[in-house]
């Protein structure tokens, strides 16, 4: 029940009191994050840590201007991968079998038929592809941070194109899919603190089909 509490006490921070978010923290919402499931493993994506105060004081203009971007103790851009590539692919294959210690004929034939088949789509539909997975090692890093105490708030509301100029990331063949400010709240600034959590009763939700 400890992670259950955890995430009824979590809410986006509207925000943030500067405080620094310990490393040991950090490490462990980026190892959440980076233990997340993906579709083939390929972990199509990075994640930008930005703590450079002039970096966040150029993006919170691009982002809607919210203080939660200057105000975080760490900014994370999650970017996906612009496209999927034979080197990004075969660089994920050959991780895996380095790691492992064996090749996997099976192993080897899924790597081909990616390989045959993802390169040649359209780049809009990788990237696509590539930004969903990131979101699912994005929702791991948000429950991590409740686990471990520190406020995390999602973004979706910013230009991804000035952030890509900002940071450099087209050039690295990345495109910011989602943002993560990560702090402690400041509560007699945030208007949301003390809101009960308002989310759909459970038998609205899910549906059981015996």
């Amino acid at each position: 029940m400890e992670l259950l509490d955890k995430l009824k006490w979590r809410y986006a921070a509207k925000a943030m009191n500067g405080e620094t978010v310990p490393a040991e923290k950090l490490h462990n919402i980026l190892e959440a994050a980076r233990l997340a499931p993906t579709s083939s493993g390929l972990q199509p994506f990075e994640i930008i840590v930005v703590e450079n105060k002039d970096l966040k004081e150029q993006i919170r203009p691009v982002a809607w201007n919210q203080s939660v971007i200057t105000d975080c103790s760490h900014l994370l851009v999650f970017a996906a991968w612009d496209t999927y590539t034979p080197e990004r692919i075969n660089h994920m294959f050959d991780l895996t079998n380095d790691i492992r210690g064996f090749k996997n004929q099976g192993w080897e034939d899924y790597r081909q038929m990616l390989l045959n088949s993802y390169p040649q789509k359209d780049a809009e539909e990788n990237f696509n592809h590539a930004a969903k997975q990131a979101y699912i090692a994005f929702s791991q890093a948000l429950t991590a941070a409740a686990f471990e105490g520190v406020d995390a708030t999602p973004i979706e509301g910013f230009d991804p194109d000035a952030v890509d100029k900002i940071l450099g990331l087209r050039e690295k063949g990345l495109r910011s899919a989602v943002l993560m400010p990560i702090g402690y709240r400041k509560e007699n600034e945030d208007w949301l603190v003390n809101l009960v959590k308002v989310r759909k009763p459970m038998e609205e939700l899910v549906t059981v089909m015996k």
